[in-house]
């Protein structure tokens, strides 16, 4: 039996400055049948760059944004911090074993 999970793993800095939909947008690049290391690393380095460049504007609601709002705080763009983003893909390949 094979079994493949895939993880996603980042900083605030990326879910601040993306929302899931986009985040799942760039996510569905990723070969799930054959992830390589090249795939995910290519991956997460978009969502990092991505995550980036919306903080750095200032007329992008991020989701940062739409929560301040939502809170009376009166605030537009996107929110310059720390982004982190780790992609992984787990793979068991035991087998059945024959007694």
């Amino acid at each position: 039996a094979v079994v493949s999970t895939q993880s996603t793993g980042a900083t605030d800095g990326l879910f601040d400055n993306m929302f899931q939909k986009q985040i799942v947008e760039r996510l569905q690049q990723i070969d799930r049948n054959a992830p390589t290391y090249e795939g995910l690393k290519l991956v997460a380095d978009k969502l990092a760059a991505d995550a980036r460049n919306l903080a750095m504007d200032e007329e992008y609601m991020s989701p940062f944004a739409v929560k301040a709002q939502h809170y009376g705080i009166n605030f537009r763009g996107g929110k310059l911090d720390d982004i982190t983003v780790l992609l992984a893909s787990v793979v068991d390949c035991w087998q059945d074993e024959k007694t």
